[in-house]
């Protein structure tokens, strides 16, 4: 028979996992969306821009109160605004394709939405690695806690694949569309919240201080680096903090930032990418896009479940490879004209980015002792958000002069970490 606690993590992370899965999804249709609302790519990308940085900010803060007022009604608010935007978004989405208001108007709008989500989602996973933390061992709680923590990773691959196939027809005089996502994945969001209502029980009279961490925005590309798993697990023994420019992490700090822009840079445009070279309509190019992307989480996740424990390398050898297959990778797509070669190539890169992710959270680890585990792994998780924050909006940018651009400033970028990462290391 199973175990209460069984039945409890089973829908913690079915919450993680909606979460991340709703975000990518509507993330992986917005560039077919964009295109056919005559909105400017530019504006595409400051959607999930702004939504990334209400993220970061938000997340510390929910973080830290997490264990004050529940986790189980941190737990709800989160999800509820989670429901609240992506129904919001699906509204005004589904008034610009029906011509109720012009394209730039509904984005507007759109941007409104995704601002709920970004202020108010990010109390869930805080809430939720606590209640993880809260009720296992120390001997099981990192073991715990980085299962939980996949739940983004499987989202970002569940999210892409199932978004093509939620595009739905007509209600009547009302065309649905490309807006269809947002609706079904506030539609899961609701069913979990009724469970979490249901089942999960109250934990204000619960004994236990244990924390949850601030999560990196759950972005395409975005695979989890392992920090806030560290965080959650570490003891509350006092708040000893580590600064950011400290001569032990900066190195590793700076190989994070770098690649976090070039990550997030490849997975913004990507969309728009298949568009523009495979030469057909946004909403045509859609199962191609959720392809490559579904590609390049899958490809991220092998590295970070398959390969990396298989081959037992060191994080400076896993930053070092990382960039280099990084490199090569984001080339590739960059200057591939058929779907087969920009899938490849997008793996390739976020097999790439996948070394690099832990390895850099790895280093920065080791270069101080246990008191400062819970500090620096919070800088990561910074770093790991900031990304998100700068990097869409940069990468759209740069495409906007020549559809490579991007993918040969990700590649460069790369390359010139190479020397830097050798030395600083």
């Amino acid at each position: 028979m199973r175990k209460p606690q069984d039945t409890t993590f089973a829908l913690l992370f079915a919450v993680m996992l909606t979460i991340a899965a709703g975000n990518t999804a509507l993330q992986s249709v917005l560039p077919a969306l964009g295109r056919s609302l005559g909105v400017r790519d530019a504006e595409v990308a400051l959607a999930f821009s702004i939504s990334a940085l209400f993220w970061v900010l938000a997340a510390p803060f929910w973080a830290d109160r997490s264990h004050r007022h529940g986790r189980r009604a941190m737990i709800v608010l989160g999800l509820c605004g989670y429901i609240v935007s992506l129904t919001l978004c699906g509204l005004f989405l589904l008034a610009g394709i029906n011509g109720w208001i012009g394209g730039p108007l509904a984005f507007l709008l759109f941007i409104v939405g995704r601002v709920i989500y970004g202020a108010t989602g990010a109390a869930a996973p805080p809430a939720v690695q606590a209640l993880v933390a809260g009720s296992t061992t120390r001997a099981e709680r990192t073991r715990a806690l980085t299962l939980l923590a996949s739940a983004f990773g499987l989202g970002t691959i569940l999210g892409p694949a199932l978004a093509p196939y939620l595009i739905l027809g007509r209600v009547g005089p009302v065309a649905i569309g490309l807006a269809g996502p947002a609706f079904v994945f506030a539609l899961f969001g609701v069913a979990m919240l009724v469970a979490v209502w249901r089942r999960l029980p109250d934990d204000r009279r619960l004994e236990g201080d244990a924390h949850g961490a601030a999560n990196a925005y759950p972005s395409i590309g975005g695979q989890s680096s392992g920090a806030s798993v560290t965080a959650a697990a570490a003891e509350a023994t006092g708040a000893v903090r580590i600064g950011m420019f400290d001569a032990r992490i900066r190195a590793w700090l700076l190989v994070g930032l770098v690649m976090g822009h070039a990550q997030a840079m490849a997975g913004q445009v990507v969309g728009f990418l298949v568009i523009d070279r495979l030469g057909v309509p946004p909403v045509e190019a859609l199962g191609a896009t959720g392809l490559v992307l579904m590609t390049g989480a899958g490809a991220a996740l092998l590295a970070q479940w398959g390969l990396i424990p298989l081959l037992d390398l060191a994080p400076r050898a896993l930053v070092l490879v990382g960039l280099v297959l990084a490199a090569l990778g984001c080339w590739a797509t960059g200057h591939a004209t058929t779907l087969p070669a920009i899938a490849s190539g997008y793996a390739l890169a976020s097999l790439g980015f996948g070394f690099v992710r832990p390895g850099f959270t790895a280093g920065s680890s080791l270069a101080v002792g246990a008191p400062l585990q819970a500090s620096v792994a919070g800088k990561v998780t910074s770093i790991s958000g900031a990304s998100f924050v700068l990097g869409p909006s940069l990468g759209v940018a740069l495409y906007g002069w020549g559809h490579p651009v991007p993918y040969d400033v990700a590649a460069i970028a790369c390359a010139l970490l190479l020397p830097f990462a050798w030395r600083a290391v």
